[in-house]
């Protein structure tokens, strides 16, 4: 007998849930990095546990296909509001609500109120975030609405930003009091130059418009010392706590320990990894580009849909008009609007301009990436979920996505020349500069490392400027593999000149080991016969022949107090004193000297008396 499978049970309808208050709440705390304490929470909601509704996304794709999204989200407030009610916390709650719902929640305002009063939450306390996916279709209509909430006592945020609809246009015209900034921008970025560089925007239009940034998706330490070090005041995600039903009512104390944490961050703007770069400096955006058919612009709704389902990994179609491009379909938008009930049988005959961005970001082929970046500081930041339009000569040539833009941005140079080593591309002498003043700023005790090559030139008149670049380099990468990126910064002052400003506590083991490792790896770029004779002959600088011993590596130190420093040096003055343990360091045989605090002072002093002594003969 041939049995029958297993009939799987329906989803229960959301108006069901909605009823029968099937519906629980999470929080995900929101800490004030200043104060070191809890701000605030998110609230969230979730489904039946156990079921294909628990998510917040199955829920709201379901109420979506029922067309009644808008009353889960006030039914989620509600939920939310009686549990935050119940857990007698102490800061702000945040909650998430769509354009329309928040023209709803405005609309009944005193309903609204009552419901607050009654669970005895002041409505002073209530954050209303603006999700990223509302799109507004009259900004200037939707002004009066978020005053109503601010005039019942609500704060008004913007979620998500830097994504789909929360853009600069909606962050100038709403003014929101709080802005939380997407959590794509702040995952990894301590290592990503072009994120950090894409925040450090948003932070200063947020000084200008008054508006407090809230960094989404903080998951590491590395992370949240950079954010903080920026200046940015509020931070959320995992570092700080999972969303659920009774979250803690206070900081962590790893999460405490990392906003104490005595060391400044190494801002990504000044790391270079050695191959990373590119030496052409750009790259054409025509390697970016995703071959996708395009449809004319009288195609209709059915076309595009057809289109999406035979090509499931479409992100986007063009709607062209004599190979030009006219209109911009985003899969995803277009998809959702289908989802709702009888939207096929009202729309797919109609033209496929009437859901096109009419105003797609275009960009020609022979575009670098460098020019490309630009759009990070643009007011139109929907390329990030679109993607765009690729053109050459003005013709439609294929589509790109957001994703590889920023890929491929992150993978060219950051600095230019006179900010970064073209040989090494190591931070050059201005950030050098600016990041000894940030340590002095911040009182941050720290060791300033001065490295130089001992015999180097004598090697490079020998071997050649092509092998003596081969040694620079190593040089760099082995300086580079015993620092710590988020602690230790490493900069090429210029030829065979480093300097390295440590924080990390085990400085000096790994100043010893970079001697080592590259007094080891520098023998191999000697021709056997001089590897065999310990060395090469030459002439030293009066012209008279000398035997010269392998290139090595020489590293003078020297302490900046934490709290002193700033009131004792200069940036110049430590990057002086450095320097001159460095040229006691390349007389001593380990090749390492470190001078305290009361010797670096002398030696300032004898400095300003009179010329500092000769280099010491390489």
């Amino acid at each position: 007998m041939q049995l029958r499978p297993h009939s799987r049970f329906a989803a229960p309808r959301i108006e069901d849930l909605i009823i029968r208050r099937d519906l629980s709440a999470v929080f995900q705390p929101i800490i004030d990095f200043e104060h070191g304490a809890i701000l605030g929470y998110e609230g969230l909601i979730r489904g039946p546990a156990g079921t294909s509704l628990e998510t917040p996304f199955a829920l709201f794709s379901q109420a979506l296909a029922e067309g009644c999204a808008i009353a889960l989200e006030r039914a989620a407030a509600r939920t939310c509001i009686e549990a935050f009610a119940k857990l007698d916390f102490d800061g702000k709650l945040f909650l998430n609500f769509s354009a329309g719902a928040i023209r709803q929640l405005a609309d009944a305002r005193e309903d609204t109120l009552a419901l607050l009063r009654h669970r005895g939450v002041d409505p002073r306390r209530i954050v209303i975030e603006l999700t990223e996916q509302s799109a507004i279709p009259d900004v200037g209509n939707f002004v009066p609405v978020i005053t109503a909430l601010r005039t019942a006592g609500a704060q008004f945020a913007l979620d998500d930003y830097g994504t789909a609809n929360a853009s600069m246009n909606l962050w100038v015209r709403l003014q929101p009091d709080v802005v939380k900034i997407d959590r794509f921008f702040i995952h990894d970025i301590a290592c990503d130059p072009l994120k950090f560089e894409a925040v450090r925007a948003m932070q200063h239009f947020a000084q200008a418009s008054g508006a407090r940034l809230v960094a989404e998706g903080i998951e590491n330490e590395a992370d949240l010392i950079v954010v903080r070090d920026m200046g940015i005041g509020c931070g959320q995600g995992f570092f700080f706590g999972r969303p659920h039903a009774r979250p803690a009512r206070n900081v962590t104390d790893d999460a405490r320990d990392a906003l104490r944490a005595g060391h400044i961050a190494v801002f990504p703007e000044t790391t270079r990894t050695l191959s990373s770069a590119s030496p052409s400096g750009g790259m054409a955006s025509e390697k970016m580009l995703v071959a996708a058919p395009a449809l004319p612009r009288h195609a209709t709704n059915n076309d595009v849909l057809d289109l999406f389902n035979r090509l499931p990994d479409l992100h986007a179609v063009a709607v062209v008009e004599h190979d030009e491009p006219v209109g911009l379909i985003n899969r995803r938008s277009f998809m959702d609007r289908y989802a709702l009930p009888y939207h096929r049988e009202l729309f797919g005959k109609r033209p496929c301009m009437q859901f096109a961005n009419a105003s797609p970001v275009v960009i020609e082929k022979s575009m670098t990436v460098e020019q490309m970046a630009k759009l990070l500081a643009s007011d139109d930041q929907r390329y990030l979920a679109d993607g765009f339009v690729i053109t050459d000569q003005g013709r439609y040539a294929g589509l790109g996505t957001g994703e590889n833009l920023v890929r491929a941005v992150t993978e060219v140079r950051i600095e230019a020349a006179r900010y970064a080593n073209p040989l090494t591309f190591l931070p050059g002498n201005i950030p050098i500069s600016s990041h000894i003043a940030r340590l002095l700023g911040n009182d941050a005790g720290f060791y300033a490392c001065y490295v130089d090559l001992n015999h180097f030139k004598p090697f490079n008149d020998q071997y050649g400027y092509w092998q003596g670049d081969e040694v620079l380099k190593l040089a760099a990468a082995v300086l580079a593999d015993v620092c710590d990126p988020t602690r230790d910064f490493l900069g090429h002052v210029g030829g065979d000149d480093f300097l390295i400003l440590f924080q990390s506590e085990d400085w000096r083991e790994r100043v010893l080991r970079a001697i080592h490792l590259f007094n080891e790896g520098a023998q191999r770029f000697y021709a056997p016969a001089d590897r065999l004779a310990g060395g090469i002959h030459g002439e030293d600088r009066r012209g008279n022949p000398t035997f010269f011993g392998f290139v090595t590596m020489a590293i003078g130190c020297v302490r900046v107090e934490p709290a002193t420093g700033a009131s004792l040096y200069t940036s110049e003055q430590i990057a002086s004193v450095a320097a001159l343990a460095k040229r006691r360091a390349k007389l001593e045989t380990s090749g390492f000297v470190l001078i305290d605090a009361d010797e670096s002072a002398a030696l300032l002093r004898r400095e300003d008396e009179a010329e500092a002594a000769p280099e010491h003969a390489d």
